[in-house]
């Protein structure tokens, strides 16, 4: 019989750490360096991987755009880590 997994609770990030995600964030915008980002799930942490386009403070979200034509917005809230 398949056991269930429970949800895993999301990681709080600390001040610093927020601080080098949006730096991060912020030289993909200005360098077109793709990024990838870890992003929070109950159960299994996805990846997104891409160049920052646009950062929208006031809604939380940044505009992540993964090939030529296809883009998506990821909530700010759902980033637990990021790596060049």
């Amino acid at each position: 019989m398949k056991q269930e997994s429970r949800p895993r609770e999301k990681p709080i990030l600390d001040q610093k750490e927020w601080d080098i995600i949006d730096l991060s964030l912020y030289h993909s915008m200005e360098d077109h360096a793709p990024v990838t980002l870890t992003l929070w799930d109950p159960f299994v942490d996805r990846k997104a991987k891409g160049i920052v386009m646009q950062v929208d403070r006031q809604l939380k979200r940044i505009k992540l755009r993964w090939s030529e034509d296809d883009w998506d917005w990821i909530d700010m809230n759902e980033i637990i880590a990021l790596s060049n």
